[in-house]
């Protein structure tokens, strides 16, 4: 037998329930749930009942009417299938209500998802910055042309940008295609880097319908994208894995969170922010993981932001540590905050706020790298 397939893995499930007697029951109808799915009286004697079953560890109060359980999958359940592990943590109880999935250690499945290609480390040494908060602009807005998006690129890259990623609604639209938007950005980001010495990164939006999504992410990598913005809840979660693992793309993948919202935005229901926007990007590969930041337009809270800031960078989960990216209020008057909020590791985006320039984004970014300085006392 395989490493990764002997031993368990261990979910958590947080229980809304009235009584410790009623918690223990939807435990056990979760660890039913998501392995064998039939009644507990005719589920097969031997290695099913044995191995295949999920197991209740735990079942401990952990609030007003709320309750912790610990339940155990055998990896034989998964195989190495990062959609069927999904499936298994949480595919049927999705669906349930009173029931949130909080946490998830892969035990002898880590193996078998090794996680991000590059990390924090790999991603610095690719963008030549060994310390500090990495910039990031995003081109926008959905409507611009090719050539102004490639325009802004060059300010931006000209600029000092560490990155340079596409807004997620930048597809493969007539006003600006995919592969015309590719061509122009990677030129005009390759002249910027050319003229500067330094090493701005350009992280193309993937697009496409499925079956054009891997050529697509070639001729990216063709014609002048260091690396690939993708959006597992629309997408999925094994796409982001495809790409981390192919050895002839070899690019690394910031992952965004559209359509992923209703997953962890219900207090009884879903996943919690950390787990989702933190672990399971790891889980997949990513190594850049965005999520909005707290004080704008979605309403995240601090602490739900830096749960997710430590999932992304917590050593001991899957793979190496990776980029928070928090999306949203970046400003001169805002670098203090968000340096002391996040620290060093993290990549943060500029969208509206640095576009406010207009053709003197290169000022913009001055004063942005300054304010940082000053907070870094570099």
């Amino acid at each position: 037998m395989e490493d990764w397939a002997s031993g368990r893995f261990h979910v958590t499930y947080r229980l809304f329930a009235d009584t410790q007697d009623q918690a223990e029951d939807r435990a056990v109808g979760i660890a039913l749930e998501q392995t064998v799915e039939v009644p507990r009286d005719v589920v097969p004697a031997g290695f099913v009942e044995d191995t295949i079953m999920g197991q209740v560890e735990k079942v401990a109060p952990s609030g007003d009417g709320l309750f912790d359980a610990v339940i155990s999958y055998s990896p034989q359940s998964t195989g190495t299938e990062l959609p069927q592990l999904l499936n298994v943590v949480m595919g049927n109880t999705s669906i349930q209500t009173r029931v949130k999935t909080i946490g998830l250690d892969l035990g002898p499945l880590k193996a078998a998802h090794p996680g991000a290609r590059f990390g924090i480390a790999g991603l610095r040494a690719l963008a030549g910055v060994p310390r500090g908060p990495l910039l990031s602009p995003v081109l926008k807005p959905q409507g611009s042309s090719a050539r102004r998006l490639a325009d802004i690129a060059y300010m931006c890259a000209a600029g000092g940008a560490h990155l340079v990623k596409e807004d997620h609604g930048l597809t493969d639209q007539p006003c600006a295609p995919f592969r015309e938007r590719v061509l122009r950005i990677g030129e005009a980001v390759a002249k910027a880097n050319a003229q500067t010495g330094r090493k701005t990164l350009y992280f193309a939006g993937l697009a496409g319908c499925s079956e054009d999504l891997m050529e697509n992410a070639r001729f990216a990598k063709e014609n002048g994208a260091h690396g690939l913005l993708i959006m597992p809840g629309l997408f999925g979660f094994d796409l982001v894995r495809r790409i981390a693992l192919d050895d002839t793309l070899a690019m690394p993948v910031m992952t965004h969170p559209s359509f992923l919202g209703p997953y962890v935005l219900s207090k009884d229901t879903g996943l919690t922010h950390g787990l989702m926007f933190g672990t399971l990007q790891r889980i997949a590969g990513s190594d850049i993981s965005v999520f909005p930041n707290v004080g704008g337009r979605f309403g995240f809270t601090a602490d739900e932001c830096m749960s997710i800031a430590d999932a992304c960078r917590d050593d001991c989960a899957p793979g190496p540590a990776i980029f928070p990216s928090p999306g949203g209020g970046m400003s001169v008057e805002r670098a203090p905050d968000m340096i002391e909020m996040y620290g060093e590791d993290a990549v943060f985006l500029l969208g509206g706020s640095l576009l406010r320039y207009g053709d003197r984004i290169e000022q913009g970014l001055a004063k942005l790298h300054k304010a940082i300085d000053d907070s870094l006392g570099a």
